[in-house]
């Protein structure tokens, strides 16, 4: 456990007491989503539950009636060997998974007896006092008491740009903080936080293993044809006037002879290969049904942000005004920028200047201020050649009220940004000038997260093999329509609530259960 002493007026907000923080972890729990864990016995229970097990365990009792002792040893070995090859390949996965926990465990600065400790996140309880900073990831979900700072809550809600939050602000567990220093107190822990309700959503899915539906199939049609082949020998079997006790060896004989008993261990061995395959590629299965779950689905859902797009904002278009050129737009909006703030808007100006130009030529920053929610917009002071000039860059409106834009412009620009937002794109101005002087609306820029450059390709592939692509976004609509048109994904637009109420949702389900084990 080692100390850290943030500084600032945070240290008048009292912290629990290590007796309270002791009391509340063993009346809430860890701050840790359970696990739906069974026992030893109830998973190696488990693997002689169900329509497989059944058939080889009917067909070795049927097997030790005929006194055919080898066949039911077989039968036997070949139930347990499907049991043990199950096990294993869990167990192993199991064992991968808790060692990257482990690897991805986070700490948290927390105020316990009136000082600031860092403590495993897992030990955070309600009504701690805790501290966060550019950089970390939200523990539990929390409210500020003091400070603000921007968030990056594209995990929970698909939206790439960052969210302001300030005093009186909740902020949900699992966001990560871009930038500022906050003191907040937490109101929910493990799986009652928001995002401890989503992970337990994907845990109560409980899909059909798809390898028993085809073997139950294939034993229907199987006992179908060993019934009728029973109905006729036994109706020529009465009409010759054969005793049917004589002929019920036989009967027994046929429906053994219906149950593929090898058609379990074949499913498992291709499944645990197939398993073995994907890890050499990177990819860790944890249930072992799971590769053929996946590899025989045919509806896709894919979450937008960091799945199809980069999670990372970019320039796609400038438009220049009142005589600028686009790589002087480009430019101000720059210098009106700082890298070290992480700001994805920021990063954005930035990286295209260093695509197009390389770098900011004679241009020196004399003084920056950052993004203000006031203002909403962010400047800097610049010195070029022995003058100095202001650069701002933020809300279309704030820079157009800024420069004092006549109504025809204003007019103008806003159409164009109208045009531009309904292609879901974020716009935003630059302007340029100096106090006493007045200041020039520059351009407008529009960002978008851009797409990863194999999701086209990805999406077309899995189009042409019968599989449907759904997009699952918390995005804008006109946002998430553009992404969709660059994808080429078509149909209509659905509500999570919708896709509730539909009878396919287990269909669904089964998807994301699924990837989940993968």
């Amino acid at each position: 456990m080692c100390a850290a002493q943030p500084e600032g007026s945070s240290q008048k907000i009292a912290g629990l007491s290590s007796e309270e923080a002791k009391r509340r972890l063993s009346e809430y729990g860890y701050n840790e989503v359970e696990e739906r864990r069974r026992s030893v016995f109830l998973t190696v229970a488990k693997k002689f539950w169900g329509i497989t097990p059944w058939m080889l365990e009917v067909t070795i009792a049927l097997t030790w009636l005929l006194h055919k002792y080898v066949d039911t040893y077989v039968v036997a070995g070949l139930l347990l060997f499907n049991a043990a090859l199950s096990l294993f390949e869990e167990r192993r996965a199991d064992s991968a998974v808790t060692a990257l926990k482990q690897r991805l465990h986070i700490q948290a600065r927390v105020k316990r007896d009136g000082e600031w400790v860092s403590l495993p996140a897992r030990e955070v309880v309600p009504g701690d006092v805790i501290r966060l900073r550019a950089g970390d990831v939200v523990p539990a979900d929390v409210k500020i008491v003091e400070g603000k700072l921007d968030a990056d809550q594209s995990a929970l809600t698909g939206e790439s740009l960052t969210v302001s939050k300030t005093v009186d602000d909740s902020v949900y567990s699992g966001t990560i903080v871009k930038r500022g220093e906050v003191t907040c107190i937490v109101t929910a822990t493990g799986a009652k936080t928001y995002f401890g309700r989503t992970v337990e959503l994907v845990q109560l899915a409980k899909p059909k293993l798809h390898m028993e539906e085809v073997t139950a199939s294939v034993v229907r049609w199987l006992l179908l044809m060993v019934a009728l082949l029973l109905a006729l020998g036994l109706g020529v079997s009465y009409a010759r006037g054969v005793n049917l006790a004589q002929i019920l060896p036989l009967t027994v004989v046929l429906l053994v002879s219906a149950i593929p008993v090898a058609l379990p261990s074949m499913f498992n061995i291709s499944m645990a290969v197939g398993s073995l395959e994907l890890s050499r590629k990177g990819v860790l299965v944890t249930r072992l049904s799971a590769s053929e779950d996946a590899a025989t689905m045919n509806v896709l859902c894919a979450d937008k942000t960091g799945t199809l797009t980069k999670n990372r904002l970019s320039i796609a278009e400038i438009i220049s005004l009142n005589g600028f050129k686009e790589d002087e737009v480009a430019i101000f909006g720059a210098l009106a920028s700082n890298e070290a703030d992480k700001d994805p808007i920021d990063l954005a100006f930035l990286s295209y200047v260093k695509q197009t130009s390389n770098s900011l030529g004679e241009h020196k920053i004399l003084e920056f201020t950052p993004f203000d929610p006031t203002t909403r917009m962010t400047q800097a002071l610049v010195s070029l050649g022995g003058d100095e000039f202001r650069v701002y860059k933020g809300a279309v409106e704030a820079v157009l009220e800024l420069c004092h834009s006549p109504p025809s412009e204003r007019s103008e620009v806003e159409r164009r940004v109208q045009t531009l937002t309904e292609k879901g794109y974020r716009v935003l101005a630059v302007a340029r000038g100096a106090e006493g002087v007045g200041y020039t609306l520059a351009g407008i820029a529009a960002l978008s997260d851009e797409l990863r450059e194999d999701s086209p390709r990805l999406v077309n592939e899995l189009s042409e093999l019968g599989v449907s692509v759904k997009m699952l976004t918390g995005d804008a609509l006109p946002v998430a329509q553009e992404v969709a048109r660059k994808l080429n994904l078509t149909g209509p637009v659905e509500k999570m609530s919708a896709l509730r109420s539909r009878g396919d949702e287990n269909e669904y389900a089964q998807i994301v259960e699924g990837f989940h084990s993968m």
